[in-house]
């Protein structure tokens, strides 16, 4: 269920307020020690199983944009707001405000609370806001990508955020005050999203003095150099490129770096330890001064990709709490365990099958045929039914069922066309030709595993040679050319319009299969515009049905949530989003 991966739920990212909130993509045993009272924080351990092995400390990137990193994030990260589980904005003015303060323009006022410190003791000022807002903004940005290839043919891209940037790419910095607590984000044009822009990034001192570059000198050139313009693009801006360079992957990581600047923290914890594909222990950040105190001093997340192997982990007392890949065994296995509850509710995440616009699949023919083999009710009946016997086909790109649009989207994006398998339909586009396809999927997700193997089975009786290229680096080799086809998930933040510009727009940060569609490219750039919920709607419903007529891929299920915990720790409560268990982590209490 976890994956690389965000989609559009409004009033519902990457971390913790940085740019726009983006979709991000879907251990050795530890007994808690018993609880001891010392001051306010009691002297305990909580152990979490988590699927997906961390790999940096960047999850705004390319290259991080991966769930378990915007989970550890999350933990370390402090910022102006946090998503709770009725996926409302929940200022925490604890770190600072963020205040409208004219609407027309748009002008947005931050304000950080004085004293705020990373842990290494460096000040947490308006340097770290501005140079958040340029990497997460593509503000300077003047390149033309090839759409093969999507590499620059001229001009530069700097950062490469994994979000979108439609919206904020209309902004400018002033007023920023002399004591570096306050500046102002003024907008050329409205945007819908303002309230998620909570700019906080990477320590700008860290990434100056990695790139080699001047701290004060990277500020001016950011506030002070213009706009990029792809019609007329500039010489490279070469201290910008060094920081972009540095951000783009320098906090990627497969050990704990022997240089703690890499791993601070502004957040309640700190990374303390990492054993790659075993565990990573966090402890309390000593700097932290705001309100979401955690009220035990330890946190361990083991890596657990094997759903019954967290069960097993959480029967035996070795995690507390886990968040295992959905299945009817597992529910069946979790209900039967004494001292756990269950928490189960809708995900925020869905399965899709993609396909490249290259190779087999530059023919739309070819790609039609596929989409027709592709057995989707099947997959709801064996892999969700079990856990949730509601479920339904997903029959849109952009909805879930729950929201309102959904039945009048479906009824209007043409995903009738592959309501059911139609062998014969697949074998007439193909008029005689065995396209090989190479189906790339997580091989260590069994829903991955089996969607794979049907899909396989179901296509090979049209005529398609099916190849075998599931691995475990899946998620690093998105928008490579090693695949024809991936099946993989997004999960949202459950706020935000960002959808269609990050994953579906030519210029969006996710477009992994180079997708392009004038029609879509125009929505992305007017729903950050729009204010009018209605017409975004229609927008929405228009981009959808552009995709099935392009034959993009189709979406497979919106996945079940399931979450279990023993009776020893209390305050945990269901979340959909792509924070997961997390997201209340200083409500939580210890007990025995």
């Amino acid at each position: 269920m976890s994956d690389k991966t965000t989609w559009r739920m409004r009033a519902l990212g990457v971390a913790a307020g940085v740019g726009v909130t983006a979709l991000v993509l879907a251990g050795c045993s530890t007994t808690p020690p018993a609880t001891e009272e010392t001051g306010d924080t009691a002297d305990a351990a909580v152990t979490i199983a988590e699927v997906n092995e961390f790999t940096g400390t960047n999850s705004n990137s390319d290259n991080g944009n991966l769930d378990i990193n915007g989970k550890v994030n999350y933990l370390t990260r402090a910022g102006f707001y946090y998503v709770s589980d009725t996926y409302e904005v929940v200022p925490d003015e604890s770190f600072g405000k963020m205040e409208v303060v004219s609407e027309d323009p748009l002008q947005v006022k931050y304000t950080l609370n004085d004293g705020l410190e990373w842990s290494d003791g460096e000040p947490i000022t308006t340097d770290d806001l501005i140079f958040g807002w340029a990497a997460t903004s593509g503000i300077f940005d003047d390149a033309t990508l090839d759409p093969e290839s999507g590499e620059p043919v001229s001009g530069t891209k700097y950062f490469a955020y994994a979000g979108s940037t439609e919206g904020v790419n209309a902004s400018t910095i002033t007023d920023v005050a002399d004591d570096k607590l306050s500046l102002t984000l003024e907008y050329d044009v409205p945007f819908v999203d303002w309230n998620i822009v909570g700019l906080i990034d990477q320590p700008v001192h860290v990434v100056a003095e990695k790139a080699g570059v001047d701290q004060a000198e990277l500020i001016d050139t950011i506030l002070t150099s213009p706009r990029g313009d792809a019609a007329a693009p500039a010489p490279v801006n070469e201290t910008l490129k060094a920081a972009a360079d540095f951000w783009n992957s320098g906090f990627d990581m497969t050990s704990l770096p022997d240089d703690p600047s890499l791993y601070l923290s502004s957040g309640p914890w700190i990374i303390d330890s990492w054993e790659p594909t075993q565990s990573m222990t966090l402890k309390l950040n000593d700097k932290y001064t705001g309100d979401l105190k955690p009220q035990f001093s330890e946190m361990v997340i083991r890596f657990i990709g094997d759903a019954q192997a967290q069960v097993t982990a959480l029967q035996n007392g070795e995690v507390d709490v886990i968040a295992p890949q959905a299945s009817g065994d597992t529910l069946t296995a979790l209900q039967a365990i004494d001292g756990v509850e269950v928490l189960q509710g809708d995900a925020l995440n869905y399965d899709h099958l993609d396909l490249t616009f290259a190779g087999p699949f530059a023919e739309k023919n070819v790609r039609e045929a596929f989409l027709k083999t592709i057995p989707r009710q099947q997959l709801v009946d064996t892999l969700i039914k079990p856990v949730n016997p509601e479920a339904e086909v997903l029959n849109s790109n952009l909805f879930i069922p729950a929201q309102k649009p959904y039945e009048d989207a479906v009824a209007a994006n043409g995903s009738d066309a592959y309501a059911d398998v139609d062998i014969e339909g697949a074998k007439e586009l193909l008029a005689g030709a065995t396209p090989t396809i190479r189906l790339m999927y997580n091989i260590n997700n069994p829903n991955r595993v089996a969607a794979f193997e049907a899909i396989q089975a179901s296509a090979s009786q049209a005529g398609f040679v099916i190849e075998d290229v599931g691995r475990e680096d899946w998620s690093a080799q998105l928008g490579s050319d090693i695949y024809d086809a991936v099946i993989f998930g997004w999960i949202s933040p459950g706020v935000g319009n960002g959808t269609i510009p990050q994953i579906f727009a030519s210029f969006g940060g996710s477009n992994f299969n180079k997708y392009a569609n004038d029609t879509v490219d125009e929505i992305a750039r007017t729903i950050p515009q729009t204010l009018d919920t209605d017409k975004i709607d229609e927008m929405t419903i228009e981009a959808d049905t552009e995709l099935f007529s392009d034959a993009y891929g189709l979406p497979l299920f919106q996945g079940p949530g399931l979450e279990a915990h023993t009776d020893r720790v209390e305050g945990i409560t269901f979340m959909g989003n792509q924070t997961g268990v997390f997201w209340n982590f200083w409500e939580w209490t210890v007990t025995g």
